[in-house]
């Protein structure tokens, strides 16, 4: 094994000798575990040599220096090329390298931010892309930093309409300061993939998108070299390296070869092959370290004031929501929004109108709006991104890898249920609460009038890991003072007494119509307790319990949500694995295909209004009429 202390690597021939040692480490590394990615490693590996030796500016020493450059592997799977540029550049010692894929290693399968050199979780392929767009758009319009966002990309997921959609804002919004490395080897997971080496038609395709294409030899150090210092320097919109590279490269046996993706090297090959390569090497590349600069101050922040209504108005959670967001604004300099062209539903409009700076609208492009939030994030910006909660499902396997990632990032859907009314099923999100509930780490948040809104808007600001609020689109009555507390975890008892025969859990547009049953059977001598639980996860379980205990063991949950997932489930779950007795329950859902109606129609055709409430107390107090 040849070694060689930190130094900075200048020449090509320099760069070749790491680029063999980057692919020696790739299949050393996988052939020790026994699995992982190595050919779709070595095709890339010319191209990331000549990154680390001269154009990455990073302080792996200090990966939280603002300065520092961003690179994300998009096709996560190559993390065996990942883990070797790190070790190259001395950040990881060779044992912890052989650690790659085994339990409790950071090393993991596919990056993940447990390394502090990783932005975000990547290996669902059309991701890393699109969240390097997030990270550019904050170096360019709120860091104002010169970091430079370097994205390497797999062609097999070009196929990937979230790649696209990446590709559309980057040039919407200008972004000179992100460099995609597309590495085109040919060769997907069962075959050729849907261009194959069709250059042509690679770089047809971005600059009908707007973006500087140039078509390079992925193999020729001094392209690579030319390539990407001219796309370092172009200043007319972001640039895209598009790289011919052979799958498999360096090793004659596999290069080019289907049937090895995903495959690691037999021991005995390997070791035949590494010798082939020249043998281990210990090259150690001292990485350029970035200019130290300051990113653009603040302003400074202001006392929060949140917007107030008056109790026995009428408002919508989605208008408070906007209201709220807006009062963020002087309060909280690092929050940012986004939108996906309804920001005038959402009214997330109001923070655009009066912090212009600060938002982002994604258009109708929900993928690319969760990913930009989770790149914002990145940089320790709080992005609050806003839709139709129907329309956040588009985007769910991003919310779901924004969970790996570890992401803060904050959704609002809006335009819930049926008491949307006319528009019709397609724009009801049924299904939300339960989607949304299954993210590791979630906090799900669902109010019910104007006044709690906002404090929980408030609350959201520094809530760690996914935080979703739900909103209505109609007008609610508001039944809560603006100085009402709403922690996370908590609920509100809005009716009760020593006599009450039922526990009725609700949330949202329903907590009305829960009220007024309450009001109706207690004038037919039937006392009920409603409790208003705004936090769907996590529920308060030591009320809820309380509550049915006292209640007699009964309980009825009331949503405006499918049966499955959503709030009936989260109150069950409060009694799963207690040493308790069951409650006697029954779950008030929408439980079949809603059509258009006025709003009181479809609460009443699906079951969840005041009526059909007074309707299971009764039933669930005389289980023999039913």
């Amino acid at each position: 094994m040849v070694t060689q202390t930190a130094q900075p690597a200048t020449t090509t021939e320099q760069w070749h000798e790491l680029a063999q040692q980057l692919r020696v480490d790739s299949i050393r590394v996988s052939t020790a575990a026994g699995s992982g990615h190595p050919t779709s490693s070595l095709s890339a590996a010319d191209l990331m040599a000549v990154l680390l030796a001269k154009y990455m500016r990073y302080d792996f020493d200090h990966p939280e220096n603002p300065n520092n450059d961003h690179l994300i592997f998009s096709k996560g799977h190559a993390s065996p090329l990942l883990y070797s540029m790190f070790k190259a550049a001395g950040a990881i010692s060779e044992d912890e390298f052989m650690t790659y894929r085994k339990f409790g290693s950071r090393l993991e399968g596919h990056p993940t931010p447990v390394l502090p050199w990783v932005d975000v979780a990547t290996g669902s392929l059309g991701q890393g892309f699109p969240i390097g767009v997030g990270v550019a758009l904050a170096g360019k319009y709120l860091d104002k930093l010169p970091y430079h966002v370097w994205v390497l990309l797999g062609d097999s997921e070009t196929a990937e309409g979230s790649v696209w959609e990446a590709f559309d804002k980057a040039w919407y919004y200008q972004l000179d300061n992100i460099t995609a490395i597309v590495d085109v080897n040919r060769l997907g997971q069962r075959g050729e993939t849907e261009l194959a080496w069709n250059l042509d038609a690679y770089k047809a395709r971005v600059e009908a998108f707007g973006w500087h294409a140039i078509v390079i030899d992925g193999h020729d150090i001094s392209q690579i070299d030319q390539t990407f210092s001219e796309a370092v320097e172009h200043r007319a919109g972001p640039a895209v390296v598009l790289a011919k590279t052979i799958k498999g490269k360096g090793v004659p046996a596999i290069e080019n070869k289907n049937g090895w993706h995903g495959k690691a090297i037999p021991p005995e090959e390997a070791k035949k092959d590494i010798e082939a390569l020249g043998g281990e090497r210990n090259i150690v590349v001292q990485v350029h370290k970035p200019e130290p600069r300051q990113p653009s101050p603040m302003p400074q922040a202001q006392p929060l004031q949140l917007p107030t209504y008056k109790v026995g108005d009428q408002e919508s959670t989605r208008q408070a929501y906007g209201d709220s967001l807006k009062a963020l604004g002087p309060a909280r300099p690092d929050v940012v929004a986004l939108d996906g062209e309804v920001s005038n539903s959402t009214y997330a409009e109001e923070f655009h109108d009066a912090y212009p700076g600060r938002f982002f609208e994604m258009f109708i492009a929900e993928q690319q709006m969760v990913a930009a939030a989770v790149g914002l994030q990145v940089r320790h910006w709080k992005p609050f991104a806003s839709t139709f909660a129907a329309f956040l499902s588009r985007a769910y396997d991003f919310i779901r890898m924004a969970a790996i990632s570890q992401a803060n990032i904050k959704l609002c859907g809006s335009h819930a249920g049926v008491s949307i009314g006319e528009d019709g099923p397609s724009q009801m999100a049924l299904e939300d609460l339960a989607m949304m509930r299954a993210v590791y780490g979630s906090t799900v948040i669902y109010p019910c009038d104007a006044n709690q809104t906002a404090r929980l808007v408030a609350e959201m600001v520094d809530r760690k890991g996914i935080v979703f609020l739900r909103t209505t689109r109609g007008k609610t009555p508001i039944i809560y003072s603006s100085d009402e507390p709403f922690p996370v975890g908590g609920s509100k008892v809005l009716r009760q007494s020593g006599q009450d025969q039922v526990t009725i859990v609700t949330a949202g547009i329903t907590v009305s119509e829960a009220i007024q049953a309450h009001d109706q059977l207690k004038s037919e001598g039937i006392n009920v307790r409603v409790i208003d639980a705004y936090s769907v996860k996590p529920i308060d379980a030591e009320t809820i319990a309380r509550s049915v205990r006292e209640t007699g063991g009964r309980l009825i949950t009331v949503e405006d949500h499918w049966p499955e997932g959503g709030l009936g489930d989260a109150v069950l779950d409060v009694f799963a694995g207690r040493d308790q007795t069951l409650p006697t329950f029954l779950k008030l859902a929408v439980g079949s295909m809603p059509g258009s109606g006025k709003p009181a129609e479809l609460l009443h055709a699906a079951g969840i209004d005041a009526d059909h409430i007074v309707t299971a107390v009764k039933e669930i107090l005389n289980p023999g009429n039913r």
